[in-house]
């Protein structure tokens, strides 16, 4: 499977903050995920990682600040026309239709790309059915290199839940973007689905030639995949670099890292990316 990676721009999200009320979710935030490289965004819980991806996929509107896919402002624009701009997204908590069909869960990643009006394809003309059929065909095309050639005619409730997950990947790829967020791909899952979903990430940044901006709490995963990280706390960036950098961070092990010391008073979190690192 092949994408179009001509076009490939930088997101920058530049001095977003978001606020509710006189709550400050996000605090004037940046940070810019380069073409083609895998970014993640981490922080502990109530940081406003999700609600950066909400500001920059149109979900909330930012009190002050913008995002831009390279030269296009996204700020203010409609969710389903940014995802026209190449910005796909899989969300943490999977919301597949249990009975319908793989292929009928994964076209609705389609319809943001279909043209014509309501009327036109419920009248089904021949131009409506041509198009339909070629949206399916590229359907299935994505389905075969997510491994789900086999499941089409499935009912996404009866998948297990990797498949699933393989399943919200697939949609979220159907808008043919240049930019895939992902919501905490790795939740839920065994490590030998962690590893799996490791190298999925992988083969989609090198394969397709994309960008991808991921929020995960697995540092291993993380540490292990990420070509750059941006970490919040209370809503503020407070480190952004290479991994190498990051996981010896003072800020960032006291933030998102400070758990109960072990007899090295080094915290179990600490620990884990410091052995993945050795691995490594």
């Amino acid at each position: 499977m092949s994408t179009d990676t001509r076009n490939v721009q930088p997101l920058r999200v530049e001095g977003v903050t978001v606020r509710f009320g006189g709550i400050v979710a996000v605090n004037d935030v940046s940070f810019t995920v380069q073409p083609r490289t895998i970014h993640a965004l981490i922080g502990p819980n109530g940081a406003g990682k999700s609600s950066c991806f909400n500001a920059i996929t149109g979900i909330y509107t930012p009190a002050s600040g913008q995002v831009r896919l390279g030269e296009t402002v996204l700020t203010g624009t409609p969710p389903h026309k940014i995802a026209r701009q190449g910005i796909g997204r899989a969300f943490q908590n999977l919301a597949l239709i249990g009975t319908s069909s793989v292929l009928d869960n994964v076209m609705l990643g389609r319809y943001s790309l279909t043209k014509g009006q309501f009327m036109a394809y419920g009248m089904r003309l021949p131009w409506t059915m041509r198009q339909e059929r070629a949206h399916q065909d590229r359907a299935a095309e994505i389905c075969d290199y997510m491994g789900l050639s086999h499941r089409l005619h499935t009912p996404a409730g009866a998948l297990s839940y990797g498949e699933q997950k393989r399943v919200d990947l697939a949609r979220a790829l159907c808008v043919e973007p240049t930019v895939l967020m992902l919501d905490e791909p790795a939740a839920g899952m065994n490590s030998s689905e962690t590893a799996m979903m490791a190298a999925l990430i992988h083969d989609l940044r090198d394969d397709l030639g994309i960008s991808v901006l991921l929020v995960e709490h697995d540092m291993s995963l993380v540490m292990g995949i990420a070509d750059r990280i941006t970490v919040l706390d209370f809503g503020r960036r407070i480190a952004d670099d290479v991994p190498a950098v990051i996981q010896r961070d003072p800020e960032v092990i006291k933030a998102y890292l400070g758990g109960a010391p072990d007899e090295s008073g080094e915290s179990a979190e600490a620990a884990a990316i410091s052995s993945e690192e050795t691995s490594a």
